[in-house]
């Protein structure tokens, strides 16, 4: 994949994207045009969501460049178990829609850093509220701006600096003036985009490995084939990579089980990541959890997330198996240096749209593109903006703060963020390695403490804010402590040098220091225990809300999904394919 060359788009790829670019300003501006005096009608969008834009809206958040950029360049270096960032969603999801959606929803709270107030204590909730803006700024908006800049540089040839401008002034703008309303209904669309455009590269890209047969059977065969790397080029560049990947001679590429060691997805990770990385992703993450507090009611919210399960199990085709026909395509790119790879193989989907897409087509996947990275940035705006304002302006600054002085500060609040993410943006470059691994390594920093103490806090009522609290710093010192481990002995643990090993051990340091510090000091205030903040066990304050006819039963849905993903782990477990 060296030496890309750029590629100009003709008329009819202008008026694709044109057509995409009206239709979302329509949509942006018909679903924002209420007005926005209230703080709830501009941060959750009134409480109004149904469950089909809550689904979409969560989905859509979630895939922005690192996926069609970095997840792809990912799925070509290490194989299908990149699709477990996917597939091992159904944990978070199922815990999110049984435990944790009751009593968001329950409270009426804004953010989650209130949660954490009313639950444990404020310092939690400003300590929450700091670092969710840091880590949305750094791990989220610089690096999908950065992702998306990159993507138009190889493509058109666009001066980075420019591409980044474009890209955060225009995805920014309907977050800005239409809050979470505009935000949400955008997104609906958007996935309808970017499910398409994906769909579409990955079918061209099968028939490409077909041959003159033309078939996408034939061509998922080869891919599979190829991937096994058994014979020829393939199985030499695998054994070559396997050190730096497993630290064994080998590894299977057509696996989800990977060993202990593997890079990103060590084995433990399949059954212990959801408690440290995906709880706080996608259950405690100010910018995922929004839509859902701001759906009608529990039935909404829970569908929602069922909707959006599903949407997980069709990621892979769109974001993992262009990486794996790259792989099949273009094995010798794995034989660079290690450290030339990683670089190499985030350039996989734009040699797909150069090479695969006829004129015509490419203004579509330049606007799945374009709506990946607006989808997310006008997420993490609106989301940023609502934790500043509401967990740091108001209850911090200017409690007594009228509604619509409210709504003016989260709208000035976005344009100081997204100025600020576009700066940073220009200079993740520096940082060097994949993409994948500078946002999933930040996410491993940052979540374990977090989840272990919201997770303990709402399963059991002696957990205290004291021990919330202790946990929650030693946690990231501990963090920072393994992380200087790894960099500096000369021989580390190989075991706790993936990042996803080290989340797993923070977050059991971080129970086993709630706990302790808990039982050893007082029980919390009764009003910090109430069936609105924690379980209770004796009548099981979690089946309210499920659907009132058959059909509509979340349990019923949510089932069937929990079935079709573990087929799909079992299937690619090593042991079919």
């Amino acid at each position: 994949m060296n030496g890309i060359e750029h590629f100009d788009l003709h008329t009819w790829d202008y008026v694709a994207f044109g057509l995409y670019f009206v239709a979302l300003s329509a949509i942006g501006w018909w679903s924002g045009r209420r007005r926005k005096g209230s703080s709830e009608e501009y941060f959750l969008a009134g409480r109004s969501l149904p469950w089909y834009v809550v689904g979409t809206s969560f989905i859509a958040s979630n895939i922005s460049s690192e996926h069609f950029i970095g997840m792809i360049g990912a799925a070509f270096i290490y194989g299908i178990c990149v699709a477990m960032s996917e597939w091992g969603n159904i944990w978070a999801f199922s815990i999110l829609i049984w435990f944790f959606i009751p009593f968001l929803l329950a409270t009426k709270v804004f953010t989650t850093p209130e949660f954490m107030e009313r639950r444990f204590n404020k310092t939690l909730r400003m300590f929450f509220a700091v670092v969710t803006v840091v880590s949305n700024v750094v791990a989220f908006l610089a690096a999908v701006l950065y992702g998306g800049g990159l993507a138009l540089q190889s493509l058109f040839g666009w001066n980075l600096w420019v591409a980044i401008i474009a890209l955060g002034v225009v995805a920014g703008a309907w977050a800005i003036y239409g809050g979470l309303r505009s935000v949400a209904w955008t997104d609906c669309f958007t996935v309808v985009v970017m499910i398409a455009g994906g769909t579409m590269v990955t079918v061209l890209g099968l028939i490409m490995l077909s041959g003159d047969s033309g078939s996408i059977l034939e061509g998922w065969r080869v891919m599979l084939a190829r991937n096994r790397a058994q014979t020829g080029i393939w199985a030499e560049v695998v054994a070559k990579n396997a050190p730096h990947i497993v630290q064994q001679s080998t590894y299977n590429r057509l696996s989800v089980i990977q060993p202990v060691t593997h890079q990103t997805t060590p084995w433990p990770s399949l059954f212990l990541s959801f408690l440290s990385i995906s709880i706080w992703y996608n259950v405690i993450n100010q910018f995922m959890i929004q839509r859902v507090l701001g759906a009608k009611n529990i039935w909404h919210a829970r569908m929602g997330i069922v909707l959006a399960g599903y949407m997980k199990i069709l990621m892979p085709l769109l974001v993992v198996v262009p990486g794996l026909i790259l792989f099949a395509k273009y094995p010798e790119v794995m034989n660079l240096e290690w450290g030339a790879i990683r670089p190499e193989a985030d350039k996989g989907y734009i040699e797909m749209l150069r090479t695969l897409v006829p004129i015509g087509l490419r203004g579509v996947f330049l606007a799945a593109l374009f709506g990946a990275i607006q989808s997310t940035v006008n997420s993490v705006l609106n989301s940023t903006a609502t934790i500043v304002t509401l967990d740091i302006y108001k209850r911090a600054i200017r409690p007594n703060a009228p509604d619509r002085s409210l709504v003016k500060v989260g709208m000035w609040t976005s344009v100081v963020i997204l100025v600020i993410s576009i700066v940073l943006a220009r200079y993740i470059a520096l940082i060097g390695g994949s993409l994948f691994v500078y946002i999933q390594s930040l996410y491993a920093f940052f979540a374990p403490p977090f989840a272990a103490v919201f997770l303990l806090g709402i399963l059991c009522r002696r957990i205290n804010a004291k021990g919330a609290t202790v946990a929650v710093f030693a946690g990231f010192l501990f963090g920072i402590l393994m992380k200087v481990y790894v960099q500096l002995a000369t021989t580390p643990a190989a075991w706790i040098c993936p990042y996803s090993m080290q989340a797993i051990v923070n977050w059991a340091f971080c129970v086993l220091v709630c706990v302790g510090v808990s039982l050893a000091t007082a029980p919390p205030d009764p009003e910090q225990v109430t069936d609105e903040l924690t379980l209770n066990w004796r009548k099981l304050n979690i089946f309210d809300g499920l659907g009132e006819r058959w059909y509509q039963n979340v349990a019923l849905w949510w089932g069937a999904f929990v079935l079709a993903i573990l087929a799909l782990v079992i299937l690619f477990s090593g042991a079919v394919l």
